[in-house]
């Protein structure tokens, strides 16, 4: 735990710093200032994102990879401390007492939450730190996706892993992003206390019971850096910022909040591939943009983009030489390292029967595989969550038949969200519908959808004494959960992977372990893999990558 939250305050100041030099640039070009902490450090932690991905296509991101970063982050500190000091001034400042008292004890609680576990996902073990290890020791590639299928799955979040697990320094990788990112996701739900006061819901109170609903699911897992919750925890902050900004009515004059929120949705894309369907919110900002003819924007904005994405897809194709995957449908290239077509498709089919709890191929009609899903793919909690998301899909159907005959125009944007939150449900429930890879979609769609109709006909009461019986559950649940695992030993290191019992072969000089039984491999030994792969080298080392055997 201790190690944690120092990593914890390494990467507040680079976040930090990186966040702020891109707010202070976003104000010189656009015109409009980025208030909120939450929002100056997620900005600072996808640029941290960008910044490995690329950094891992030339070179390993180890401890050349921090040097430079922190020299880049006293430099900008350096240059811009008046406006940090007044920045940071306003920011405390601003703080009601709660607040002051409440973010200390989340931090606090989250780097808790990191350090130990009651469920770590499977998959923590099985590639996750072996894909984190070879962007430690080589960066990216080419070919590593033919070593084994799972280190095809490129997400942003390992090379964020990778660049702050600080290794070098402490001897032992810490995962410790993915308790991080929910505190940052935290400073917005405390904004949910403003309901009480004004006695009244807004439709981005409901996503912040969403979100918290989440976070007490999560708290006891968040120790795998695993790329579910980074993308869930990144969905929750962007729709929550999105309604917050409709509701306020900041930003009606500038495009500039919605598009780059539409940028942070390009980022949670290279999260994980599932989250594409959020950036049907690009929609409003392109359309006051070319309504408005501002194409010099527009350009700076479509960059903002293309600087998030690039480099994930270039890691992509290094690692995989296709540009997405698993996705046999755009095969665009012909390099020796690429992975052969047969066994994308089979790893594409693989995961949709591993989702929808089917035996075969042959079970993955609709019919066969979703009463089975239904009845042993859920608990209790989660079957109510899914009807009740089927019913808000006709339901917002019906409420946009609405708008349009009503011409209420200005709800439009409201429906926006909702479209892009319905179409994630839609594309996670039919295609992959394992319940971690797209809860936010679960929650999500259910409250804003009965949040709007609970508002609409005012059953106000109910709904405001419902949230109190659920906070003071969701309160028990997690002191609970503090107190079960108090004793276990991770106040000084926190738990970290397993080791296994592992078999080593050799691939043209160079020596690999894998699992006899074709499972998890751990961390160390390195480079190990849960299967034994028939590969080459494709020069003199493992850092020219691999291909199949010829």
């Amino acid at each position: 735990m201790l190690t944690i939250i120092l990593d914890w305050i390494y990467m507040l100041f680079t976040c930090f710093s990186l966040g702020f030099f891109f707010a202070w640039v976003v104000e010189k070009v656009f015109h409009y200032s980025i208030r909120q902490l939450d929002s100056v450090l997620a900005a600072g932690l996808i640029m941290a994102t960008v910044y490995a991905e690329t950094f891992s296509l030339f070179y390993r991101v180890n401890i050349e990879a921090n040097v430079i970063l922190s020299v880049a982050c006293i430099a900008i500190c350096a240059v811009l401390r008046k406006e940090i000091r007044k920045f940071l001034t306003e920011s405390i400042g601003s703080l009601s007492r709660p607040r002051r008292i409440m973010i200390p004890l989340l931090f606090v609680l989250w780097s808790y939450f990191a350090s130990r576990c009651y469920y770590r996902a499977l998959d923590m073990d099985l590639y996750y730190g072996q894909s984190i290890r070879w962007i430690e020791e080589y960066g990216v590639v080419k070919g590593l996706g033919n070593l084994h299928c799972r280190f095809g799955y490129n997400s942003s979040v390992f090379a964020l892993s990778a660049l702050y697990s600080l290794r070098f320094l402490l001897g032992r990788s810490i995962h410790a992003v993915n308790g991080f990112i929910p505190f940052i996701l935290c400073f917005s739900l405390l904004d949910l206390g403003k309901a009480f006061h004004r006695k009244r819901m807004f439709l981005s109170d409901y996503a912040r019971v969403a979100a918290i609903y989440y976070l007490t699911i999560i708290c006891d897992e968040v120790v795998a850096p695993s790329s579910d919750y980074a993308v869930m925890c990144f969905v929750f902050f962007i729709v929550i910022k999105w309604l917050t900004l409709l509701e306020e009515e900041r930003g009606q004059e500038n495009i500039a909040p919605y598009a780059l929120l539409c940028v942070v949705s390009v980022y949670a894309l290279t999260l994980k591939l599932s989250a594409g369907f959020i950036l049907l919110l690009t929609i409003k900002p392109a359309c006051m943009l070319l309504r408005e003819k501002r194409w010099k924007e527009t350009g700076i904005y479509i960059a903002l983009g293309l600087l998030v994405a690039v480099p994930w897809i270039t890691r992509t194709v290094l690692i995989t030489g296709w540009l997405l995957y698993p996705f046999s449908g755009l095969d665009l290239f012909q390099v020796d390292w690429k992975i052969d077509t047969g066994m994308v498709m089979q790893d594409e089919y693989l995961i949709k029967i591993w989702a929808k709890y089917a035996n075969t191929l042959a079970d993955t009609s609709l019919k066969s595989w979703l009463p089975h899903w239904f009845r042993n793919g859920l608990s209790s909690t989660e079957r109510l969550l899914v009807l009740a998301d089927l019913g808000s899909c006709m339901a917002a159907a019906v409420l946009a038949v609405s708008v349009v005959i009503r011409k209420q125009w200005q709800k439009l944007d409201y429906l926006l969200a909702v479209a892009a939150i319905a179409c994630s449900y839609l594309y996670w429930q039919f295609e992959a519908p394992l319940i971690r890879y797209g809860y936010a979609y679960v929650l999500l769609l259910a409250a804003l959808v009965g949040g709007f109709f609970l508002e609409k006909f005012k059953i106000r009461n109910m709904a405001y004494f419902a949230l109190l019986l659920y906070g003071a559950y969701k309160f028990y649940i997690c002191c609970d959960y503090v107190i079960a695992y108090r004793t276990g030993p991770y106040y000084i290191w926190s738990e970290t992977y397993d080791h296994y019992e592992l078999e080593s072969y050799e691939i043209d000089g160079e020596t690999f372990y894998y699992s006899p039984y074709e499972w998890v491999t751990g961390y160390d030994p390195f480079p190990s893999a849960p299967t034994k792969a028939d590969l080459e080298l494709r020069g003199e080392d493992m850092r020219d990558g691999f291909r199949q055997r010829k």
